[in-house]
């Protein structure tokens, strides 16, 4: 007996077999392929509705946006000390 391990040859396996094996390593790659594509679906979605809403919020701008102190007034504590 030989110790070197022993080649298959496509003439040995079982047509079947050998289907089953291609069909296996196939369906592996298209899963990849799909969650992939669904991935870069999903962040193209994201970026793009980040980019809408940016630009809707943009368009829809109040007249009094244009005044530095136009945000949220804080508690002013000036001149409240002892």
């Amino acid at each position: 007996m030989s110790t070197e391990p022993e080649s298959v040859t496509s003439a040995d396996t079982p047509l079947a077999l050998e289907k089953a094996i291609e069909k296996g390593g196939t369906k592996a790659l298209l899963m990849i392929g799909w969650f992939s594509m669904g991935m870069a679906v999903a962040a193209l979605g994201i970026l793009l509705g980040a980019e809408l809403r940016s630009r809707y919020r943009f368009n829809h701008r109040t007249p009094y946006d244009f005044y530095s102190n136009a945000g949220e007034q804080q508690a002013s504590e000036f001149g409240v000390g002892v």
